[in-house]
């Protein structure tokens, strides 16, 4: 059985998701929209400040910081707070915010008002709508999907993301070239007045949260559920821990990449879009993969070999230069999309499945808490680096950190299991088939 469009159940139709489940089509095309939008930023936002504003490699470090400081700011109340409401209205809203801000910029910049200042004020309003969609996304989709369905449609959600970010990479460059990096927000924002549509679209309802207890403290009580929910749960504690320090190290490099791409190879902007968008296409390759891999050696072993092989050769990075040595970027990028994508795609199943419902967006915040709380640490560091040292050396030393990150799961319980359980019961159940000395190959929200 699955649920119909009205979120009901009907028996299942022949045919993927997309085909036979309209709410999921919709969601799906208002996320692959939103994904496409924040891919143009990604590159059009660093291209504004180091070509329009002359700004150096700590202040595109500082935009990073500025759009993932929110999770650690809000994003534990926002879980609790979002597990006691739909998360549809909340998706609609951060959307609503998210579109208002980022058509603010260029028109900011017509009026003579756009500097630092307010570039980083947009980068962080824009990072705490996300900080609720996200939250609200995840535990909505759990409630959209039945758990047959939610591998398929976390495969589907993130391969069609990675998709929509090489094209987003592809055209924020292009965009910069031939209208103005200025100009990239009108597309981004564009992306969010699809989604609000197509959630708007969905018809599937969800039920009701039972009515909260408003004591006194009742807030603070449930963001500590979600904590000793991680914190006394290997499987989550361990994902958890590794996970914050990937994102350390992974959108570290990537916070100075542009920078590094335009002043250290000596890109135009229209080819650093291009060139990430190239590399980006690893991350099709992965969420292609993740289901497949992980049906023929069990979803932990393939967890693992998504988060400790691949990853390792973003040390190719730092290597790229002008003309034949743009390869090592495109190697290096595409085996790194590959294997983050294709783990997230694993992790995600995982999680909706392992955690109870009303624990989910919980659950959500406090991992993203934790994973996303060091982004902006790894942004300042790479930025201060990068001044300190010069971009290349603040790239070598930031990409050593994946491979290094990923030597946590070799201390988890993943190391010996063949597949991930499917609920804190069954994992005391499970037996272990992996054969001792297994070597495995390495790996955000």
């Amino acid at each position: 059985m699955s649920r119909d469009g009205d979120g009901g159940t009907a028996p299942r139709a022949r045919g993927g998701l997309l085909r036979r489940h309209r709410d999921f089509r919709l969601l799906w095309c208002g996320e692959t929209a939103g994904r496409f939008g924040a891919s143009v930023t990604s590159v059009t936002m660093p291209l504004i400040a180091v070509s329009r504003l002359d700004a150096g490699p700590f202040e595109a470090g500082l935009l990073t910081a500025a759009a993932w400081l929110p999770w650690l700011v809000v994003g534990l109340p926002a879980g609790a707070w979002v597990d006691r409401v739909r998360r549809r209205p909340v998706m609609l809203a951060a959307a609503a915010v998210s579109l208002v801000l980022f058509a603010a910029v260029p028109l900011a910049d017509r009026a003579g008002l756009l500097s630092i200042g307010p570039l980083l004020t947009v980068a962080l309003l824009t990072g705490a709508a996300a900080v609720f969609f996200q939250t609200a996304y995840t535990a909505y989709l759990a409630t959209l999907l039945t758990p047959e369905d939610q591998p398929e449609g976390n495969a589907k959600l993130h391969g069609s993301a990675s998709a929509a970010q090489i094209a987003g990479l592809g055209s924020g460059g292009l965009t910069a070239q031939v209208a103005g990096a200025v100009n990239g927000m009108f597309v981004n924002a564009a992306t969010f007045l699809v989604s609000l549509l197509c959630l708007t679209g969905i018809r599937h309802r969800e039920p009701r949260p039972a009515p909260a207890r408003r004591r006194p403290g009742a807030l603070a009580a449930e963001v500590g559920e979600g904590l000793r929910l991680i914190a006394g749960d290997p499987w989550l504690r361990s994902l958890t821990l590794y996970g914050a320090a990937s994102n350390l190290a992974l959108m570290g490099y990537q916070s100075i990449l542009v920078v590094f791409l335009v002043r250290s190879a000596g890109l135009a902007p229209g080819p650093v879009g291009a060139l990430i968008a190239v590399a980006g296409a690893g991350g099709v390759l992965g969420a292609f993969l993740a289901r497949r891999i992980a049906a023929r050696t069990g979803t932990a072993r393939a967890l693992l070999y998504f988060a400790l092989g691949l990853p390792s050769c973003a040390l190719l990075i730092p290597l790229t230069s002008a003309g034949a040595g743009l390869l090592f970027f495109v190697v290096g990028g595409g085996c790194v999309s590959a294997g983050v994508v294709a783990e997230n795609v694993l992790k995600a199943t995982f999680q909706q499945r392992y955690c109870p419902p009303e624990l989910l967006g919980r659950l959500t915040t406090s991992a993203a808490f934790l994973n996303y709380g060091t982004i902006p640490l790894g942004a300042l560091l790479a930025g201060s680096l990068g001044d300190l040292l010069g971009l290349r050396p603040a790239m070598w030393i930031m990409t050593a950190g994946v491979p290094l990150a990923a030597l946590i799961l070799l201390f988890s319980p993943l190391r010996r299991a063949r597949d991930l359980p499917a609920s804190p019961r069954s994992r005391e159940h499970q037996p272990s088939r992996e054969p001792r000395g297994l070597r495995s190959t390495p790996e955000v929200g």
